[in-house]
């Protein structure tokens, strides 16, 4: 298990460097595919050696070798980040995982939601063409491979989990965009009943106190709109990896 998880981590950090390209390209409308990869201040396209994880990073001082333009510290940052969140994907998925095939749409999952966190962070926006494949792959993923959540429950907790979101938005426009509706839905199909909402509700937690935070420290003001993306896509990896720990727990508490 520890060998596939190291293997896992590998893995993302190559996926972290796609999803570098996938979080500036696709809010712009770019293609992900074409042209290569390429330094946004000069065009510079970058060679093989320049596209190592991290390592590229570190071997170029964070500058571009053609223009000597500084590279965003974010760029390495996601690709540790996926990294480190596929070895533990990959960690506590593989013993309770019936099928490899679990493993891989849990890894599939937590590196779309890395992808729209940054992209709600820059933008505000979440997609429709990652959140909508997401809800799309969460239903099938449930209705082809045995395990939890089944299918009609995967289909119910996107339908129950979206709709009420849908009515907060409806009731509450400023607070609550359609992008939300449509993870929330996506991220009920990919957990199923109950995981759906511990995950919303350590998001929305996490969230509150976050954001009161930068509030007291000035960073933010009153009424200023805020990505509710990032925050769902927390609670909703802690309810993947630790969900079923996480319930156990409190029915012990409560009993």
């Amino acid at each position: 298990m520890f060998l596939i998880s190291i293997t896992a981590g590998f893995l993302g950090l190559i996926i972290g460097s796609f999803l570098n390209v996938v979080i500036y390209r696709v809010p712009r409308g770019e293609s992900i595919v074409s042209p290569g990869s390429h330094c946004p201040a000069c065009g510079h396209p970058l060679k093989a050696w320049e596209l190592i994880p991290v390592l590229s990073f570190l071997l170029q001082n964070g500058r571009c070798r053609e223009c000597q333009e500084p590279i965003s510290w974010r760029y390495p940052a996601v690709e540790l980040l996926t990294a480190i969140l596929f070895f533990l994907t990959a960690y506590f998925s593989w013993s309770t995982a019936i099928y490899p095939s679990q493993l891989f749409l849990n890894l599939v999952f937590v590196a779309v939601l890395i992808a729209l966190s940054l992209i709600d962070i820059d933008t505000l926006r979440l997609p429709n063409v990652l959140t909508l494949p997401l809800l799309v792959l969460g239903l099938l993923g449930a209705f082809l491979i045995p395990g939890n959540p089944t299918g009609w429950e995967s289909l119910l907790s996107a339908m129950g989990a979206g709709g009420l979101f849908l009515l907060i938005a409806l009731l509450y426009p400023q607070g609550m965009g359609l992008g939300d509706v449509k993870l929330v839905a996506a991220l009920g199909a990919f957990l199923g009943f109950p995981a759906i909402f511990l995950a919303v509700f350590l998001g929305s937690l996490i969230g509150a106190i976050s954001e009161v935070y930068l509030l007291v420290t000035g960073q933010k003001c009153f009424r200023q709109q805020i990505p509710f993306g990032p925050y769902l896509a927390l609670g909703s990896i802690i309810a993947l990896l630790w969900g079923t720990q996480i319930f156990e727990w409190y029915w012990a508490l409560v009993k």
